[in-house]
């Protein structure tokens, strides 16, 4: 007998108390992204770089020295597998990261308030520019941090602290009447 799962949201209980429309200040979790590490061996970082670069439909967020993270809503996991191994061929590892990993993505006129209560990062316009990433701490947990438009950014944080996470954003951003919802 074959049993079918239907796959929960790690962040499905915090989020079913907040079913209102979104104000201006708005925490989304996005339900299914594909998300992929991928490293670069020695001496072909430049390479790696370029090529993830060009690639369509994918969010390219820097983590490190030739460390990436790669987020897709639009792209399979096997279509990504097959476009990373074409530009690896023995110059990057990658790995599926997307059941162990959640996708918050942060927006609001004062967002950049709400994250200096969360982050030591500074996320002025004139330092942490558009596109910008890094891995950080965020509420005490490590994530990855990125500049994806002019007042939004997302936060990559690892599935089993993804709670405490949320918990804390909606709380910094309770003076800013912070809603949240999935994507």
């Amino acid at each position: 007998m074959i049993t079918s799962f239907t796959r929960r949201h790690v962040l499905e209980d915090h989020i079913a108390g907040f079913g209102v429309a979104a104000n201006p200040h708005h925490l989304s979790v996005l339900r299914r992204p594909v998300i992929f590490s991928v490293l670069a061996h020695a001496g072909h970082e430049s390479h790696v770089a370029g090529a993830l670069a060009e690639m369509e439909e994918v969010s390219v967020r820097r983590c490190g020295p030739a460390e990436w993270l790669l987020v897709s809503e639009a792209i399979a996991p096997e279509s990504l597998v097959r476009d990373l191994a074409a530009i690896g061929a023995g110059r990057a590892s990658f790995l599926e990261q997307s059941n162990g990993r959640v996708v918050m993505s942060l927006s609001g006129p004062k967002v950049r308030a709400i994250l200096a209560k969360c982050t030591a990062v500074d996320v002025h316009p004139d330092v942490f520019a558009l596109g910008s990433s890094t891995n950080t701490l965020f509420c005490h947990v490590p994530v990855n941090l990125s500049r994806v438009d002019h007042d939004r950014f997302e936060i990559i944080v690892m599935r089993s602290y993804a709670g405490f996470v949320f918990d804390e954003v909606m709380e910094m951003g309770r003076e800013y009447a912070l809603t949240a919802g999935f994507a």
